[in-house]
């Protein structure tokens, strides 16, 4: 995803966000900003990204002010190494308002350029051994079943059942399981590509 698509999807998602703190309905706000509710669901959705007209409206109808609305805007380039998801934070997204039965929650939502996906699912043993390791790019892991703790460096990281954990895995890292239980982690590495 490229830093344009990233800004689409964040400004959707705040968007919506802001609409339904304000308990409005999307058909409320197509009303408000005679936008059609397709586009706006696609707006909010971070399919496309408002006309600059369109945008003004869509702050007009929620009371916004330009300035403050991209001040917490996540800098792509602010990244100390790693970035710990606790299951518990994560957000709930909706994709489309009529779906039913449709659990998202947002996990993580970076700009990763030249580089290759790999996806694996790894079985720690309890007490399974090895040394720390370094990977010339990102990886993201998910604890699917157990608790581990993560060695990055000279922190160690706590992760149970649910929560993920992105980071440079030019850091130094082993996952360490000290439970009598088996732990399963899917783990997608993000390689680069020269």
């Amino acid at each position: 995803m490229g830093q344009t698509q990233y800004v689409v999807m964040w400004v959707g998602s705040k968007l919506k966000e802001i609409r339904k703190g304000k308990d409005l309905k999307l058909n409320e706000l197509s009303q408000q900003t005679r936008i059609s509710i397709a586009m706006l669901s696609k707006i909010e959705n971070g399919r496309v990204f408002p006309t600059w007209h369109s945008l003004l409206q869509i702050f007009d109808a929620l009371d916004l002010n330009l300035n403050s609305f991209f001040n917490d805007l996540p800098d792509e380039g602010d990244f100390s190494g790693y970035l710990l998801f606790k299951s518990e934070d994560y957000k709930t997204i909706e994709k489309e308002d009529d779906s039913q039965g449709f659990d998202y929650r947002l996990v993580m939502n970076r700009t990763l350029e030249k580089s290759a996906l790999e996806i694996s699912v790894l079985k720690l043993s309890p007490g399974a051994t090895r040394e720390t390791v370094s990977t010339d790019g990102f990886q993201f892991l998910f604890v699917v079943k157990g608790s581990i703790n993560y060695r990055m460096g000279k922190n160690t990281l706590t992760l149970n059942e649910g929560d993920s954990l992105f980071f440079d895995g030019r850091i130094e890292h082993v996952p360490i399981n000290n439970t009598d239980q088996e732990a399963f982690l899917l783990l997608m590495y993000f390689l680069k590509i020269d």
